[in-house]
């Protein structure tokens, strides 16, 4: 049987149409980044809060992940293999031929260019941020609770941020010297550095720090004494320029904030109302003596009485008779945030969600909470906004706005309201 030149002519053509598209798909296939044909993620990035496992083979500063990365790196890396930090892949099931070294290196160099582009703004994270990034949870893993304060974290951040960058801009280029990380703590084995904030729960989060280093069982167990007067925790001015830049680069920073009048209030009624070695002499006969007209023999020789008003005078002076404390200094001058990228800010009127979220993010042991104890005075009211505004009620409207005026970064930075209606 003859074929007819047109049924050749047909065959012909239809054959070189299949060539020409299996070398189409292999072409494809040759070109086509590994990454894209690996199973897509739901949008949004897995939220991860089980517990981290504390790093017991590793000394101070050592990482599970071999070498250590840039931050952005190794959040790609985390986000790449579409599981937990922490946790290993399961083996495929086929044995894999070993790639060669160089081939390695321009996959994983790819693959870090895509999802950086990839990536959603919530994983996004700052120059000198950790390397611990606040991501959100997928689809029906975690409820919206979850989802809000995560959310309220990146408000935080932004509104800070916005206040260092019109108020502070020559902060960002300044060195950090010890000075400046004075009051942060140390934490190496789940890579926290907390910045202490006098009267806004830093009692408690010392004890947290302590059992998360594994020095207590329980934060019950810990004594006010063993949390100030101890030398448990280290404190980040101790270690070397090296030892600072390290951890300031590769922890997890945070910072917990209060109310600037409420903090104020809560200082003065722990630290006049109550008899105090130290206080009561230091400051308290300081106060008397420039701000009491007649005061007694008796009040001179032992500080002790001082009120509201008088109190205030000495903060708002100029030339104070006596210097500052960290108990009412402001977190602008304590913490430095305009210098150290903080990546968590919790605020002491939502104590018990920020800090047990923060707890999740860090994989801290499931059956560690924030404790809710009064460290101190516990018969006593704890410090709330109707008692504050009793105690400024003793103020004259001018001594009012000059207190607001003083702590008036805080105030913006961490995005407090007014307290009075005739503050400008």
């Amino acid at each position: 049987m003859t074929l007819r030149p047109g049924t050749m002519r047909l065959a012909c053509m239809f054959s070189s149409v299949l060539l020409f598209g299996a070398a189409g798909l292999l072409l494809f296939i040759s070109l086509q980044d590994p990454t894209e044909l690996a199973p897509q993620q739901a949008p949004g990035i897995k939220f991860n809060i089980r517990p981290r496992q504390p790093h017991q083979d590793l000394p101070p500063g050592g990482s599970q992940d071999g070498d250590l990365k840039e931050p952005t790196e190794r959040v790609t890396r985390d986000l790449s293999s579409g599981a937990p930090r922490g946790r290993n892949l399961p083996a495929p099931d086929q044995p894999q031929p070993p790639l060669q070294r160089g081939t390695r290196l321009r996959l994983r160099q790819r693959r870090r260019r895509l999802l950086i582009k990839k990536m959603p703004a919530a994983a996004t994270i700052l120059a000198n941020s950790s390397d611990a990034p606040f991501i959100r949870p997928g689809p029906g893993t975690l409820d919206g609770r979850w989802v809000s304060l995560h959310r309220s974290q990146q408000e935080r951040k932004r509104v800070m941020q916005e206040a260092c960058t019109k108020y502070r801009a020559s902060s960002s280029r300044r060195a950090v010297t010890p000075r400046h990380v004075s009051r942060i703590f140390v934490e190496d084995r789940h890579r926290v550095l907390y910045c202490e904030v006098p009267k806004a729960g830093c009692s408690n989060w010392k004890r947290v720090l302590m059992v998360l280093a594994g020095l207590a069982s329980s934060t019950a167990d810990i004594q006010h004494n063993t949390v100030h007067y101890g030398s448990a925790l280290k404190r980040l001015d101790t270690f070397d320029r090296q030892g600072i830049l390290h951890r300031l680069s590769t922890y997890t920073k945070m910072l917990f904030v209060r109310e600037p009048f409420e903090r104020l209030v809560s200082a003065f009624r722990d630290k006049f109302e109550h008899p105090n070695s130290y206080y009561h002499p230091v400051f308290g006969k300081a106060i008397l003596a420039r701000y009491r007209a007649n005061a007694s023999r008796e009040a001179l020789r032992t500080g002790s009485g001082v009120r509201f008003p008088e109190f205030v005078q000495y903060l708002l002076d100029v030339h104070r008779p006596v210097g500052m404390d960290i108990h009412w200094d402001h977190v602008s001058r304590l913490c430095s945030p305009c210098l150290i990228d903080y990546d968590f800010v919790g605020k002491f009127e939502s104590m018990e969600d920020d800090a047990n979220f923060f707890l999740s993010l860090i994989r801290a042991p499931r059956n560690l909470t924030f404790p809710r104890f009064k460290d101190r005075h516990s018969q006593e009211a704890r410090t709330t906004a109707r008692i504050a505004h009793q105690y400024f009620a003793q103020l004259s409207a001018l001594q009012r706005q000059r207190t607001y005026d003083f702590y008036y970064m805080d105030y913006l930075m961490f995005n407090y309201s007014k307290p009075f209606a005739d503050l400008y």
